[in-house]
């Protein structure tokens, strides 16, 4: 399936059904009465999140969607019926954004989330809703309100725990097939990745994160470079950020250290926040060192680049240091998860029944 993680499409909700001026007409009923009854509603346009789909191929071809419109009101006090709503279903993850204003409509973050972004109209009132005293016979009736009709882009940021982020043919492709269930293209040349890949990585029983392969990064990319430009967005709702740098590259007048600051450089343009995440160095094809010079070429990597945080040592072709890579970033993001559900702490002056 080609994956599609943007998409524009037209959506209109139904119109309301217009009401109804009518009167009864019985036998012996003379002066029976307005009996007209109002227009149904018009059908909304819902968005549905959907746990099984991880793209926007779907919106690609068909891109206009009209909800029913509702039934007009008719005699003897009859309404119309309410037109049939429109649902879509979208990967977790979508922001829906009106295409016209740039705002922002929702975000659908939860498995069966649901949110109406076109609201149907209402019907119109039949000509029994002015019946009053002083006015018996009232030939007023209404027509239906018009449905919304929105323009609204649709955009994936894929639900990642953990991003892989470096130049192309760093090994983020290898990384990812060796810890997780993803089976992405792996090839000896740059940009065989050419989409997002998502990936479960099982740390023991009931403990797991997900990691996110995007296509490389090039210098420029925040401008538009390359194909990594495209995808830098779905790092932005990742809780870490792992840098994998190619430690022993087969082009010896290649500087890994000089490539690694370009990617940081880049993220810094392209986004601030995502800049600021807690990112890690990971030097990955350590096995290609000869042993007696791998520790200084480790040092001077982390020295010319400045770095202080946390350094691993890997091969993800061999998986050598995978295992320890794993841990350490599960217990990074398990921390973080029992952070955001401790319960807010409530200044004791602002509880209920506390005058003090």
């Amino acid at each position: 399936m080609k994956f599609v993680d943007e998409a524009t499409i037209d959506v209109a909700a139904g119109d309301g059904g217009n009401g109804c001026a009518s009167f009864r007409h019985e036998k012996y009923k003379e002066f029976g009465g307005p009996d007209g009854g109002d227009g149904g509603r018009g059908g909304h346009v819902i968005m549905l999140a959907d746990a099984s789909l991880n793209t926007l191929v779907d919106f690609r071809y068909t891109r206009r969607f009209e909800a029913q419109r509702g039934e007009h009101g008719k005699g003897s006090d009859m309404f119309g019926v309410k037109g049939d709503d429109v649902v879509l279903k979208v990967p977790v993850g979508t922001i829906v954004t009106d295409a016209e204003s740039g705002q922002v409509v929702c975000e659908l973050l939860q498995p069966g989330e649901r949110v109406m972004v076109a609201k149907g109209g209402d019907g119109g009132f039949g000509n029994m809703h002015y019946k009053s005293s002083t006015n018996r016979a009232p030939r007023q009736k209404t027509p239906g309100w018009p449905g919304e009709r929105k323009a609204l882009k649709l955009e994936l940021k894929l639900l990642a725990d953990v991003g892989l982020l470096g130049m192309p043919n760093a090994g983020k492709s290898t990384l990812i097939a060796a810890v997780s269930n993803a089976r992405p293209k792996i090839a000896d040349y740059p940009f065989t990745t050419l989409h997002p890949n998502l990936g479960v990585v099982r740390v023991g029983p009931e403990k797991s994160f997900v990691v996110a392969d995007v296509p490389g990064l090039i210098e420029g990319a925040s401008e538009g470079a390359g194909l990594g430009h495209q995808f830098l967005r779905h790092l932005q709702r990742t809780r870490l950020l792992l840098h994998l740098v190619d430690a022993a590259p087969f082009d010896e007048t290649v500087d890994p250290v000089t490539q690694a600051k370009a990617i940081v450089a880049e993220l810094k343009k392209f986004d601030p926040d995502l800049h600021a995440k807690p990112r890690w160095l990971v030097l990955n094809k350590v096995d290609m060192l000869p042993p007696e010079e791998r520790e200084a070429r480790v040092k001077d990597i982390v020295r010319r680049l400045r770095y202080k945080g946390p350094v691993f040592e890997i091969s993800a072709l061999t998986r050598e240091g995978c295992e320890r890579l794993v841990q350490k970033a599960y217990e990074h993001i398990e921390a973080l998860r029992q952070q955001e559900q401790e319960p807010t702490e409530v200044d004791p002056r602002f509880v209920a029944g506390d005058n003090g």
